[in-house]
This record gives structure tokens, C-alpha cells and sequence, in this order.
């Protein structure tokens, strides 16, 4: 895929990015980018994966399912609410 230029605010994020350029790690400004967005992909591939085992984990519980109506009535009683 060709490379396109894009044009990105980064506001008070900008001195954060600067400071890695700084730090001689990265030779440029798209290399720090790059290494950022490549640090959410795996931050999200994370998060999506903890989201599909608690879901796997939802749909193996055995236990019988318990109405909205039910679940709130039993959270009002456990709370004290007068009017459960």
C-alpha cells in the first residue's frame, strides 16, 4: 500500500510525542505514530479477547437466566431500597 501524508492535531499530545522523538528511539515523527497506533492494535486485540472469554464465560454459566425486572427487584432489596 502507498504511503498517503495525513495532517494529525495532536494538541496537548504533542509534547508527549515530541519527548519520544527526543529520546533518539524513534528518527522521526511518522515512526512515533506508527509505534503508537501499533500499541493500540495490541491494546485492542487485549481488550477483545477479554470481552470474548467473559462472553464464552456468559454463555457456559449454567445457572437459569433472571429477568431485567427480577434482577433490579433483587438489587433494590439487597440495597434497602423501600421500593422493592
Amino acid at each position: 500500500m502507498a504511503a498517503k501524508a495525513i495532517t494529525v492535531t495532536l494538541g496537548e499530545m504533542a509534547t508527549h510525542a515530541e519527548r519520544h522523538l527526543a529520546s533518539g528511539r524513534y528518527a522521526s515523527m511518522s515512526e512515533v505514530m506508527r509505534a503508537g497506533l501499533r500499541a493500540l492494535d495490541r491494546e485492542e486485540a487485549v481488550l477483545d479477547g477479554l470481552v470474548q472469554a467473559q462472553v464464552r464465560e456468559a454463555l457456559a454459566d449454567s445457572r437459569p437466566a433472571v429477568s431485567l425486572k427480577d434482577a433490579f427487584a433483587q438489587v433494590r432489596a439487597a440495597v434497602g431500597d423501600p421500593n422493592a
